[in-house]
């Protein structure tokens, strides 16, 4: 019972700085506007680490690369704990083991950076019918235009009902559910 609480700690704790650190990426990536509450936040949050990170990792093609190893490091360090509060003999197992990990990390990062787009999908649609003029609507905006314009342009909208939203949603979700967790299974497996 104790092991299961620090897992879900361990979880819950390091699931949400990767997830500050992914959106730190993806908000600089996409020129979000930086002056409304969440970036601030995100910011605030995510300064301790990316301040010194920077200083030894630059920035390449225009890219936080620094914010994005730091997600990637942090669910190293979370899929490492995990095993390690789980029994798992690090001392007996090979190397092998640290490329299940790493590949574990790799497909949480991807996962998570899924997440996080349907999250700001959905905040959009519904800041949409609720308050269009928030102020991380800019934000919200910017960060989902990747992915919604490319569907706009495919998908008519019936009487001006954007469907877009809606098509995301479904194609992340099964991307999740097809692809996502079976990698997740067959590296769970190696274990």
């Amino acid at each position: 019972m104790l092991v299961t609480a620090f897992q879900f700690l361990l979880n819950t704790l390091l699931g949400l700085l990767s997830l500050a650190f992914l959106l730190r990426f993806y908000l600089q990536a996409t020129n979000a506007p930086f002056r409304n509450p969440l970036s601030q936040m995100v910011v605030a949050v995510t300064d301790f680490a990316v301040i010194p990170m920077r200083r030894a990792i630059p920035s390449l093609f225009r890219l936080d690369t620094s914010t994005f190893l730091l997600a990637f490091l942090t669910q190293l360090l979370l899929q490492f704990l995990l095993q390690w509060v789980n029994g798992f003999p690090f001392s007996l197992a090979g190397n092998s083991v640290y490329l299940v990990i790493i590949g574990l990390s790799v497909l949480h990062v991807a996962n998570l950076s899924m997440d996080l787009f349907l999250y700001a999908i959905v905040a959009q649609a519904l800041l949409s019918w609720v308050n269009p003029h928030t102020p991380i609507a800019p934000a919200l905006e910017a960060l989902t235009r990747p992915i919604m314009q490319p569907i706009r342009r495919m998908i008519p909208s019936p009487n001006g009902l954007d469907l877009s939203p809606l098509i995301a949603i479904m194609t992340a979700q099964l991307m999740q559910i097809l692809v996502f967790a079976p990698l997740e299974i067959s590296l769970m497996k190696l274990f």
